[in-house]
């Protein structure tokens, strides 16, 4: 079932300790099946080295396992409930990287004061509520504080991501860590200056309307 999917799910998950954004068993990706309405998902509490598309976990949308072995994510209530919520969003990525979740320990939005947040984010990275971890609390606070963006934090927990691909929502993962690090540092250096709403909006415009769609007619990653 799916054949297809778990492949990409299961090499999409696998690049989430590539790039540093997980350790041990933390974190997961998932992906939706816009025919079936079917989800998968990493299972949960299983090492990524030893992770295969057979061992990805396939639910519907009420959380009931419809293939797989193993037991789903314990965030599948938050993933489903973002599907479910946001037609438009094809995958959904939890991780603990560390200086975004730095930032969700705070409980403080990640600052638009760089070029780059601005061209991916489109303004501050938002960071949502603390919710209780394994029920829908968490794909609610999602849902309504994400807004505009690719990427949220969840106060005192992590970073979430969506995206209408897998490699969006991988490439949105990558990024706010990026540049919560870069501001992190920046703000050991000294003190930050947000940008003003009008460069944030050009800068956006240009990075979505021109760069993107221009790195993509060329058949690589903006």
């Amino acid at each position: 079932m799916l054949e297809a999917l778990k492949e990409e799910v299961c090499a999409g998950n696998l690049e989430l300790p590539r790039h540093g954004l997980v350790i041990w068993t933390g974190g997961n990706l998932s992906a939706i099946d816009p025919q079936t309405g079917l989800v998968v998902i990493k299972p949960s509490g299983m090492p990524y080295e030893d992770m295969t598309p057979d061992d990805m976990v396939v639910v519907d949308l009420d959380g009931n396992v419809v293939e797989g072995a193993r037991g789903p994510s314990t965030d599948t209530a938050s993933h489903l409930y973002v599907y479910a919520n946001m037609p438009h969003v094809r995958s959904v990525i939890h991780t603990h990287s560390t200086f975004a979740t730095a930032w969700a320990a705070t409980g403080r939005p990640i600052p638009c004061c760089l070029t780059a947040v601005a061209d991916e984010f489109g303004g501050p990275i938002p960071c949502g509520g603390y919710a209780t971890i394994g029920t829908e609390e968490i794909g609610a606070q999602i849902v309504e504080h994400i807004g505009d963006s690719p990427a949220i934090l969840l106060k005192q927990h992590g970073v979430f991501t969506i995206g209408e691909s897998i490699d969006a929502a991988l490439k949105s993962a990558v990024m706010v860590e990026d540049v919560a690090r870069t501001i992190t540092f920046a703000m050991i250096v000294g003190p930050i200056e947000e940008l003003p709403q009008e460069d944030i909006d050009i800068n956006h415009d240009r990075y979505v309307n021109r760069y993107a769609t221009a790195a993509a007619s060329r058949g690589v990653h903006a």
